[in-house]
This record gives structure tokens, sequence and C-alpha cells, in this order.
């Protein structure tokens, strides 16, 4: 059988018979958030049986067996949770969450720190209560790279002082990437239909794509970001990370309230798609893989313009970059003060992470933390706010807005990444091509697809648009999955 017939049997309505219930199956892993809530509704399955399975995947991959580690805590009230869920949107379906999102429940949100055990948030993150509220179950909190990836230049990606390391699942050698390193690991391993991540630059596509699933990082504001442990507002978002791109659409409508999306399958005929070669990068067999996918793109109907430049990149991601580190002190002092606990500030983290070096910072230290707690005086703040206003407009108007402008574009095609590295704890993270930055510096939505693979290491396609076009974004890329069938099930190589 071929690889795409056997992803379509694994992930479609092939069902295995359930234990209990005599009109209820178990789906098979990798079963759909769509393809689950159809069960559903049918009366096929039950909320209680999809956690049930849940769990079991969770026992046999994630903490023995391959051992992906990707979720941090479970949540002890799924089971109960499960029979009596709401009706909604996403009745029954079990989905995980990053552990820098706030839950007002028995699981902790610590950002992977060890600073935040002991005193809980005293509320649901907005996200969290649209979830509820649509009937999902909040399953559980996945690992990330602690503090989202800001606090060292010399981390490991999927590494946090509570959780550990979360591996790839398609290759347990290589890096999760991240720093939504478990919503993305669970996702591909099929441990849960879907979780949610947050991106400031690359949390979520970089990881989704280096996994070999569906990320969707929003326009910044789409998503509510309160009960988000932050690094910058500006560019702060959650997002969808599920295995279709159907899948990251349902949820943004949950996720974003009065946001609908019409999946056409016709969605690429006469659309007109820039190629941003400047973003591309040099890796052969990445670009013959991209290549293929052009093709597929004409025969679809699409319009491909290339090359298409951006201007202004390299200049906005500096200047971005300055601003977050004035900006990251300014937030995380906010959220700290507001949230209580014995940690109340950026300078009361950086003392509690010296004081428990040994458990904190065995593999790297703190030192963008440290330059961060040097900014705060109104001088440099002052800088800072004129370096992000700088930093938007060229990658925003300047840049992909003048370019989707020139060439009068649907949206910008690249590939999203280059082959993710090994995982190599002392010296951190190898650094590969992630193209995430000029959608993250202006806010602009951004789509990761499956494209193919190269070493046995997945590679994903990006759309990215200007803002507020996330439900176009969305039918694209939904149109561009259905030729591409570029999912695989992970193999957990060593």
């Amino acid at each position: 059988m071929n690889r795409r017939r056997l992803l379509q049997s694994v992930a479609t309505a092939t069902l295995i018979p359930a234990a209990c219930g005599r009109n209820h199956v178990t789906p098979v892993p990798f079963s759909t958030f769509t393809d689950l809530s159809a069960m559903l509704a049918a009366g096929q399955t039950t909320p209680l049986l999809l956690v049930d399975h849940c769990l079991e995947r969770i026992a046999q991959i994630d903490k023995s067996g391959p051992r992906v580690n990707a979720v941090l805590e479970l949540n002890p009230s799924s089971k109960s949770i499960a029979t009596a869920c709401p009706p909604g949107v996403l009745h029954g379906l079990p989905i995980l969450i990053k552990d820098n999102i706030e839950t007002a429940d028995t699981m902790q949100t610590t950002a992977g720190s060890l600073a935040l055990r002991d005193h809980k948030p005293l509320q649901d993150a907005a996200l969290v209560t649209r979830l509820r509220e649509a009937g999902a179950i909040i399953f559980g909190k996945t690992n990330l790279s602690e503090w989202a990836n800001i606090r060292s230049p010399n981390s490991t990606s999927g590494w946090s002082a509570r959780g550990g390391l979360t591996l790839n699942p398609h290759r347990l050698t290589h890096s999760a990437s991240g720093s939504s390193s478990g919503s993305a690991a669970a996702v591909a391993a099929g441990l849960v239909p879907a979780a949610i991540g947050t991106e400031t630059n690359g949390s979520i596509v970089s990881p989704a794509s280096a996994c070999g699933i569906v990320g969707f990082k929003p326009t910044v504001g789409l998503i509510s970001s309160s009960g988000i442990i932050p690094i910058t507002h500006w560019q702060d978002t959650a997002g969808p990370m599920t295995l279709t791109v159907r899948d990251a659409a349902l949820l943004m409508q949950v996720l974003a309230g009065n946001f609908t999306v019409d999946l056409k399958p016709d969605a690429l005929k006469g659309a007109r798609l820039g190629v941003a070669r400047g973003q591309c990068g040099k890796n052969a067999q990445v670009l013959a893989l991209f290549e293929t996918a052009l093709q597929k793109l004409r025969e679809a109907g699409a319009i491909i313009v290339d090359p298409v430049k951006l201007p202004n990149m390299r200049e906005a991601g500096a200047l971005s970059w300055k601003a977050m580190l004035i900006e990251l002190r300014q937030d995380l002092n906010t959220y700290l003060a507001q949230r209580g606990g014995d940690v109340r500030s950026l300078a009361e983290l950086i003392a509690f992470n010296e004081l428990h070096r040994d458990s904190e910072m065995p593999h790297f230290a703190q030192e963008f933390f440290e330059q961060a707690e040097k900014l705060g005086t109104p001088e440099i703040i002052a800088l800072g706010t004129a370096a992000r206003e700088n930093a938007r407009h060229l990658a925003g108007p300047e840049g992909i807005d003048a370019a989707l402008q020139a060439h009068q574009l649907d949206a910008i095609i690249f590939p999203t990444n280059d082959p993710i590295g090994l995982i190599n704890l002392a010296h951190g993270d190898t650094n590969e091509r992630v193209a995430s930055t000029p959608a993250a510096v202006a806010g602009y939505p951004h789509l990761t697809i499956p494209l193919g693979f190269v070493d046995g290491l997945p590679i994903g396609f990006s759309f990215m648009g200007t803002a507020n076009t996330d439900a176009r974004i969305l039918a694209l890329g939904h149109a561009f999955e259905e030729i591409a069938q570029a999912r695989r099930v992970p193999e957990f190589l060593k």
C-alpha cells in the first residue's frame, strides 16, 4: 500500500470495536477532529471513549515505548468532564494546551519553569474559556521550550526544567523544534487530534513543520492573549496545531469567534501566489520538493508569480529583536505582578534561577533575561517603542503588503523549514532555516502544511497573507493539502 493510501486508511473511517458499548467504537490513532466530531454526532462513540483512547496512546508512546515526552501534565478530571461536557462545536473532543496558557483547575501553568509551580492562576485564559464553552475537554498540558525559548541564545528547543526534553516523533534523535514542541509532537504522534500552541516568532510554524503537522499562526489580536504568559504583546498569539487544515479552521471558529471559513476544493483556481525566493533557503532537496509543489499548484489552476521580493525583512527582524527584549521586561513584570506568588518580577525570576541553578540551568543559562532586566530606563523604553513601530511598518506595509499589492497576490508562499537538526543539550539548537520572521513581526497570518520529507524529516509549505486574511489563507491551504497529501504517520526512528 502506498503512503497516501496508508495515511488515509489510518486517519479516516476505519474503526476498531470498543470493549464496552455494543454500538460504540473506538477511533484508530490519527482520527481527525472532524472525523471524531462526526462520530460523536452519529452516536458511534462517546467522549469518555475518546479520553480513554488518548490516555492509552499517551501511556504507550509518550511515557513508555518511544517516550516522546510531549505531555507535561494530564487533567485528572478529564473523565468526569467527558461525562458532562456541554454541547457545542467541539463537544467531547479532547485537546492539549501548551503550558504557558492559564487554566484555573487542578493543573499548573508554569511555562516549563520551576519558579511558577506553587502558585496557580485564578482564572482560565480567555481562549480556554472559549474551548470549554464549545464543549472541548481540556485534556492536559504540553511541554515546551522553557519560557517559550526566550531565556538563552544557547537553549535547546523542547527542554524545560519542569518537563525535560520533548523528542521529534519522526526521528527521536532530532529536535521537535520550539517553543510549542510538546503541542506539535503530541499531535504528530497521534496522542490527541489537536493541541494549542503559541508563537512570538516561529513557535507554532517551526515545530509544526518539523514534526509534520498543520500549524496556524493567526493575525495577532484575532485570538485573545489574556491568560497567556507573555513575551511581547506585539507578536504573541495562540494558534491551532492539528492533523488537517480543516481541523485548524474548526478550532479557529471557536478561538476567534465570529470567524467563518469556506473551504472550497477549488480555492486555488485563479489564486495568485507569489514565491518569496528570499525565504526559500538553499537546501537542494527542500527546493526540489517545493518545485514539485509549484507544479501541482499550477495544475490546480493557481497563477504562480515567481519571484516576489520581500524588502526590508532583515532590518525589520533586527529592529523587532531590539524592541522585544525591552517589551519582555515590561510585559513579563506586569504579568508576574498580577499573577502573584513568590516570583513577581523578571529580577526575582533571575534570582530564582540562580538559586536553583542545578535544576533550572543544567544545560544553558539566562542571558536574554539578564539583558532584558537592564533595559528599563525611560530612554531605552522610548528607543524600543520607536524600534517596534519601524519593525512593524517595514515588515507589514512596506514588506508583505507592498509585495502583495505590487503583484495583486492572494498569498505569498515558500517552504517553511529545512530539515531539523540533531538534539545536542550541550551545545543547544542547530538553528536551521525557518521562514517565520516576516509574518511574526508584521503580526500577519502564517499557515504551514506538510510538504514532504528530506532524510526522514518533515518539511512544511507556507502560506502567508496580510492582516485579517486568515480565512482566505486557510482556504488556500486546505485546497493545497488535498492535492499534496504529504502527511505521514511517524515511525519513531532512533
